[in-house]
């Protein structure tokens, strides 16, 4: 895996579990168990995609992980086919980019369900920070880029902060929308992953994942 052509990632203090050898246990116990049982679930999804809009079936896209390691980030798609090659690499709420079938995976968050097999290989976690694009972290601050010394995950601290992004975007201009995203909405992110790893335990982490299934489940009903 290559290395990023980011400036180097700043070391930044963690609870011990952040980086333990149990959160990691967690993560492939939590990852297998829901890779077998959704099994049907992830099947059922690729079918509709197939069946809506055709392949690619998944979205892969290159990510800065752990380290500002590359990996390739794995999602259904919800997007037309050559949405990435026109498009920006932030959404906005209404972006006619997605697909009917992908806006309902959206809504639910059921996009996100590949990413397991991100966490079984190790370049994810179940609650860290969000991976971005190497794009962005290449315009963001030595102190933001501290947070790439993390294990990106599923979900965080931030996502839950911003889980409605996609609406707060909305009211941005097109042309404005990236340095938006990396001077008000990245550095946020970042500091509120840090600040979450800094203290981060089992409990808190199992508490993350309690209430990202809480809002999801609120807002899509709302």
């Amino acid at each position: 895996m290559a290395a990023t052509t980011c400036a180097s990632v700043q070391l930044y203090p963690v609870s011990r579990w952040s980086l333990s050898l149990g959160k990691r246990s967690v993560d492939l116990l939590a990852s297998t168990a829901g890779l077998i049982i959704g099994f049907p679930l992830i099947a059922a999804i690729a079918a509709l995609i197939f069946l809506s809009s055709g392949r690619p079936i998944f979205f892969l896209q290159s990510r800065l992980g752990r380290d500002g390691q590359r990996f390739q980030l794995l999602k259904f798609r919800t997007m037309a086919a050559n949405a990435t090659a026109n498009g920006l690499g932030v959404t906005q709420s209404g972006d006619t980019r997605v697909t009917p079938v992908g806006r309902w995976l959206r809504k639910w968050k059921l996009d996100e369900l590949p990413q397991l097999l991100n966490v079984l290989r190790g370049e994810m976690t179940l609650v860290g920070p969000r991976p971005d694009l190497e794009e962005f972290w290449s315009l963001a601050s030595t102190k933001d880029r501290a947070v790439l010394a993390l294990t990106p995950g599923i979900t965080g601290a931030a996502s839950l902060a911003f889980c409605d992004e996609e609406r707060l975007l909305a009211v941005v201009e097109p042309n404005h929308l990236i340095a938006f995203y990396v001077e008000e909405v990245l550095p946020k992110k970042a500091r509120l992953d840090l600040d979450y790893a800094r203290r981060a335990t089992f409990l808190s982490d199992c508490d993350i994942l309690l209430r990202t299934l809480t809002c999801t489940f609120v807002r899509s009903r709302a």
